[in-house]
């Protein structure tokens, strides 16, 4: 990769490259857009400080992991502040002890969660998807993000039902879209697609066109007669 693709920006992180507007390729567009060149980049870890509240957020993480016998560099890959928000990433094997502590510590109480979006980056190698948990504390009016990167070869994290209830039919979203499995969730299953379709319709690498439309119990007049126009 050249030297002007790999810097995007201070502290940002090159995952792959984009050729072509929208990844078209052999077009005869000659309008320039379809020999765009641009890096695929991902927020890199932020250097302290954070500024606002943020870093007393993410001391009172590591002081309220330190109380659970913890440690905060297996339990914090890293904390990132782009665009006016605190992003901390946690390994999957620790994400239920660090919602928990967010939730539990006084300092912290982010009582409300806000449900789980997953998210895929094909170009990540090993991290294809995420899983991203916005997180609101009512008692000290702070937000932040928890986020967990998960391999497309073992797209399992453990529920964070025990700690948030109320992610219950996120989880079942998240996974019916993208497929990450949510170990431990009571009953993951499709909340929108139908039980039997195949495959998870918000992933980059899901075909475009060509699916047909599937309808049960139910016959879809032809469109010049669903409704008439006087």
């Amino acid at each position: 990769m050249s030297d002007e693709l790999a810097r995007p920006g201070s502290g940002h992180e090159v995952i792959g490259v984009r050729r072509g507007l929208f990844g078209a390729e052999g077009t005869g567009d000659t309008s320039g857009y379809g020999r765009l060149v641009a890096p695929i980049t991902l927020p890199g870890n932020t250097s302290r400080p954070f500024g606002g509240y943020f870093d007393e957020i993410v001391d009172e993480l590591e002081a309220g992991l330190a109380r659970r016998d913890i440690a905060f560099d297996d339990a914090v890959e890293k904390a990132i502040v782009d665009r006016g928000d605190l992003t901390v990433y946690v390994p999957r094997s620790h994400l239920l002890p660090v919602a928990a502590t967010l939730r539990d510590e006084p300092a912290l109480r982010f009582e409300l969660c806000l449900g789980v979006s997953g998210v895929h980056y094909p170009d990540e190698t090993g991290r294809e998807l995420h899983a991203v948990y916005p997180l609101r504390s009512i008692t000290h009016n702070r937000r932040m993000r928890l986020e967990v990167a998960i391999p497309d070869a073992d797209p399992h994290v453990s529920s964070l039902l025990p700690v948030y209830p109320t992610n219950d039919w996120h989880e079942r979203e998240t996974y019916d879209f993208f497929g990450i499995v949510f170990d431990g969730h009571p009953s993951l299953t499709r909340i929108e697609m139908p039980d039997d379709w195949d495959g998870h319709p918000q992933r980059k690498d899901y075909p475009l066109g060509g699916i047909p439309v599937q309808y049960k119990g139910a016959t879809i007049a032809p469109p010049d007669e669903r409704r008439r126009y006087n």
